[in-house]
């Protein structure tokens, strides 16, 4: 009897795109459809009925079920007898206290209780009840980029629920069993948060976000963090993660958990420079991140930074002037001091992208302002200076 639904659902999303048929073809294919559905259930109890008539022995023993259901709501009925009863049930209770309850309940049991009835269906898939799970386990990985793209995937979908809202009522109003019927089997609305956390959560929508220390800690990428698109293992409570192209070489999918993952920090492509709004506000010991590319065809990875004296500052605070100065200098301090990769002078007035083939190509600067972002790339120092 679920034989048509499937297909219904997987045909639906596709059908208003096609301008062969008026909308109302499509309408009379869907009623079509759900009264097969509802005329093979009532054959397959046709069906039953019968065989159950005709053999003595299915009667037999359909005559025993039915009298032992009988002995047991009997026997429940006594013992419900000797219990006061209230006569109040979930569904009694005012929508605030309803709601007070759902809230309390994880995902996973709150989209259990949309399949008991359509009453608490239409409860349980409120934004209002979603929005707590979303920001919970979604907010640090999900950014605008996200978002976006999440607008786009379903917005064909949301347009045919419009369209096709008023037609399917019209028919459905005549038979009640059929609107019940569709009720049931209707999924969540397409802009709902609950489909956006289900997306989510079975790894269907892909999105793009950021990784710290890309190709498992490869010493290359150390205190770096890159762009890519992930997708959720729910099975493995991991990301996969596609990063774009280097040059020539198409990086692997890699498995990525969830501290290494972030929602990116700017708007700013992976391809195109970072317009730096920060330089003049710069000062020793500020912590930053800076794009830089191995060369011009890869893409920029951000990399962890503090801004430091210059050369012949005595690193006192009270006789410091580095802060008026037009050079700027950037230390990667997780490298040894004799490494040609430990420091970095750029100009404050006309910083653009700087650098070369042999040291990699530096462009904009963001500073850090809040202390969880410094802590989360702290916690990926390495235990020894990178050689």
């Amino acid at each position: 009897m679920a034989l048509f639904l499937p297909s219904l659902h997987i045909l639906s999303p596709l059908s208003p795109r096609k301008t062969f048929f008026p909308p109302w073809v499509f309408e009379l294919g869907f009623l079509a459809l759900l009264l097969c559905q509802e005329s093979v259930h009532h054959f397959f109890d046709l069906v039953k009925n019968w065989r159950i008539s005709t053999n003595p022995s299915l009667k037999t023993m359909s005559t025993m079920s039915f009298n032992l259901r009988r002995s047991l709501q009997s026997k429940v009925e006594r013992e419900a007898a000797q219990i006061p009863d209230s006569g109040t049930t979930i569904f009694d209770l005012p929508e605030l206290d309803l709601d007070c309850i759902l809230e309390k309940l994880p995902p996973a049991e709150l989209c259990k209780m949309v399949a008991v009835c359509r009453y608490l269906k239409e409860r349980c898939v409120g934004d209002h009840l979603w929005k707590r799970h979303m920001r919970e386990k979604w907010s640090r990985v999900i950014g605008e980029a996200a978002l976006r793209k999440w607008e786009l995937q379903i917005e064909p979908r949301r347009d045919f629920e419009v369209r096709s809202e008023k037609p399917a009522a019209s028919y459905l109003r005549r038979l009640p069993w059929l609107k019940r019927k569709a009720d049931s089997s209707r999924t969540s609305p397409a802009d709902s948060l609950i489909s956006f956390y289900q997306a989510l959560e079975n790894g269907g929508f892909s999105f793009p976000a950021q990784v710290f220390n890309r190709e498992n800690g490869n010493a290359g990428f150390l205190l770096s963090c890159y762009d890519a698109e992930i997708s959720y293992s729910y099975r493995k409570n991991k990301f996969y993660a596609r990063y774009p192209p280097h040059g020539k070489r198409v990086p692997a999918v890699e498995e990525v958990p969830w501290e290494r993952i972030r929602a990116p920090s700017v708007s700013t492509s992976a391809h195109d420079l970072h317009i730096s709004v920060c330089l003049n506000d710069l000062n020793p010991g500020d912590h930053i991140e800076i794009q830089w590319r191995r060369n011009k065809e890869f893409p920029y990875g951000w990399w962890y930074a503090v801004v430091g004296h210059l050369e012949g500052c005595d690193r006192d605070d009270h006789h410091c002037f580095c802060h008026e100065s037009d050079t700027l200098v950037l230390e990667f301090n997780h490298y040894p001091p004799d490494s040609r990769w430990r420091k970095k002078i750029i100009d404050r007035r006309e910083h653009s992208e700087d650098g070369s083939e042999d040291d990699g190509f530096y462009g904009g600067i963001r500073k850090l302002e809040r202390k969880e972002e410094i802590s989360i790339w702290k916690q990926f120092w390495p235990a020894e200076a990178v050689e």
